[in-house]
């Protein structure tokens, strides 16, 4: 199944949708992390409102002052014309003020809240995504949580700073224009009232069919950002069998479905606009006709009249502003929904809240049970650690397909076992059951008599160390690649590097260990990359190694100068070793082959080519090929 196919069934298939008002709860909490930010940015929506209505009615006054009206307000008319002119002048230029000052500061406040609130989701998400168990990045593309991560959360700040705040300050400032309009003239009001009612229904339905069409343009560029990440990643083999003209033209057609998706959302915002515009404009048309009729009855003075038309003015402005932040907010409930599934995403593996401390935790420093041990006078030595046993241990990556089947064995302290068998037989998937990437489907593993679900993780991970086929070098310089993160001392780093024998290899990069790697490690060679590996599991004295495939990549000179390191790196360690070259383990206390999830055959070197079994037969072809 194509990349394309697999994410279009995650949301042509019937989903559980929240309403509206359940998705913008889940926003609630990270604003109430910035309450005071958010309280002083609502509180001034109070003289923003109040500014913004008040221009009309003064316009209107300045009209009946000089119309010499009576709907003009009598400490005005007892005043000499210019006095009551620079008065309402006055008024109105503060009244500007306020507005032009308070809205600029409130929308710096509601930016900044936005980004807060933006930056809190993204890094909830991106704490939420490490956590998750390897099961799920399995079936998940990259590119996927990469839009997800960027793009969805960047539209989520805007719900709470230009959408849900800027509802809110166009509700209150529509109700504080209705309001003045009704102690103007009530009759011109229920006029406007009426032909809001059909607008307000038409918004909410071409808002529903944007936020349908702008779920699915999200899920288009989530499939595109998709294929660009495979392909870059792939290059070399996109150019080596001329992939490029095949892949371009599918990356067109989802460019060109993405956009259709695009283009309707840009269809319904702007229907939306034009409408309104019209609406606004019928509106206006219908004041002046009913308001010229009231002036000709002499129901309504000139200066009220023009009062109302430019309420009338006002009133759709937050109507179309609304409709504007309506779209962003549906855009955002279409992010808020993107980014749920992941959030909502259970962390599969979890520590558990009482765990269990005992002999497997004196190398860390939870030693109460051992020292107690250590200091009764029947205990002469300490006892040794390392031991691992899989207990009738049955895995399945999906359903009842089982990988592992009834896998039973225990690897005593120190001891060295290799792991061996066809492609497919469950090898890297003891690897990952024994480093708590995947959870046994049934049975258990203990090390050193300890379940491994009773260990916290990081203490569990710090206990061994895994040297995979493949080194990963993050962009950085080469002592933090050695250490990680961990606190050790550029001592310590060059002394991990003198047991591994790459001392030399380092202190020949142009900065040494301060040399800049980038991304992946592409500026050194595949061999370099694994050297790096063998000093990041050095540092960290491990008490059981791992190692898969460990001196594939190397070339005959370095795997010798490597496997002298290995050796001194092994010694008073449980080693587990996965090897495809049979030559590389004939010196190893056991070797366990595996076939289709179980253990068939286990033994050393010579036992089991007594045997005559499938280790036999697998070490004869290799004999024979070479």
């Amino acid at each position: 199944m194509s990349i394309y196919q697999s994410l279009k069934k995650s949301y042509t298939q019937p989903r559980r949708r929240e309403n509206d008002w359940r998705l913008f709860l889940r926003l609630v909490p990270y604003a109430r992390r910035n309450g005071q930010l958010l309280a002083l940015s609502m509180c001034l929506l109070i003289p923003i409102a109040l500014a913004n209505a008040v221009q009309p009615l003064l316009i209107g006054q300045v009209i009946s002052l000089i119309r010499n009206e009576p709907s003009a307000y009598e400490f005005l008319r007892n005043r000499p014309l210019s006095e009551g002119l620079n008065i309402l002048e006055g008024l109105l230029f503060v009244a500007i003020a306020i507005r032009l000052i308070f809205t600029g500061y409130q929308g710096y406040l509601v930016q900044k809240l936005g980004q807060q609130i933006t930056a809190a989701i993204r890094q909830d998400l991106f704490q939420h995504v490490t956590s998750l168990a390897v099961r799920f990045f399995d079936r998940t593309p990259v590119g996927k949580l990469i839009t997800r991560i960027t793009s969805d959360v960047e539209v989520l700040g805007d719900v709470f700073s230009t959408g849900a705040i800027g509802i809110v300050s166009n509700l209150f400032s529509m109700l504080v224009i209705l309001g003045l309009m009704f102690s103007i003239e009530w009759q011109l009001t229920c006029l406007l009232l009426l032909m809001l009612l059909p607008v307000t229904w038409l918004i909410v339905y071409i808002q529903q069919q944007y936020r349908k069409a702008n779920y699915k343009g999200r899920e288009e560029l989530s499939i595109l950002n998709s294929q660009l990440q495979e392909n870059v990643l792939g290059i070399n083999v996109v150019q080596l069998f001329r992939r490029e003209k095949f892949n371009a033209e599918l990356f067109r057609a989802t460019n060109s479905r993405y956009t259709q998706q695009m283009d309707q959302t840009i269809f319904y915002d702007s229907f939306i606009s034009a409408t309104l515009e019209w609406i606004g404009l019928i509106a206006i048309a219908a004041v002046l006709c009913m308001g010229g009729w009231l002036l000709l009855g002499k129901s309504i003075a000139f200066g009220t009249l023009s009062a109302f038309v430019l309420y009338a003015q006002r009133l759709f402005d937050p109507l179309r502003d609304f409709a504007e932040k309506f779209t962003v907010i549906q855009a955002g409930f279409t992010a808020i929904e993107r980014v749920g599934d992941i959030l909502d995403e259970p962390i599969e593996i979890r520590d558990r809240a009482n765990v269990r401390f005992s002999i497997f935790d004196a190398k860390f420093g939870y030693i109460d049970e051992i020292v107690a041990n250590l200091e009764s006078p029947d205990t002469t030595s300490p006892p040794e650690l390392g031991e691992i046993c899989f207990d009738r241990v049955w895995f399945a990556y999906k359903n009842d397909d089982y990988v592992i089947k009834d896998l039973d064995f225990t690897i005593r302290p120190g001891e060295k076992v290799a792991l061996v068998g066809p492609t497919g037989a469950g090898k890297t998937s003891i690897i990952r059951l024994l480093c708590r990437l995947y959870e046994p489907t049934k049975g258990r593993i203990l090390i050193d008599g300890v379940d491994i679900r009773e260990v916290p993780q990081a203490e569990l991970r710090r206990y061994m160390a895994v040297i995979l086929q493949e080194g990963f070098l993050f962009a950085g310089d080469v002592k933090s690649n050695i250490s990680l993160g961990d606190g050790y001392t550029i001592e310590q780093i060059q002394q991990a590097a003198e047991q591994t024998n790459i001392a030399q290899f380092i202190e020949e990069l142009p900065q040494g260990y301060d040399t800049q790697l980038r991304e992946r490690g592409t500026n050194i060679s595949s061999g370099q990359k694994q050297l790096l590996a063998f000093a990041r599991a050095a540092i960290r004295d491990p008490q059981i190694l791992v190692l898969d495939e460990a001196t594939a990549s190397l070339d005959v000179g370095t795997e010798a100068l490597v496997q002298e390191a290995l050796n001194q790196l092994m010694l008073r360690r449980t080693a587990i070793i996965i090897a495809h070259r049979l030559s590389t383990i004939r010196n190893v206390d056991r070797i366990f082959v595996l076939k289709r999830g179980e253990l068939i055959e286990q033994g050393s070197h010579d036992q089991l080519l007594e045997q005559g079994g499938l280790y036999a037969t697998l070490h004869n072809l290799q004999m024979l090929g070479s």
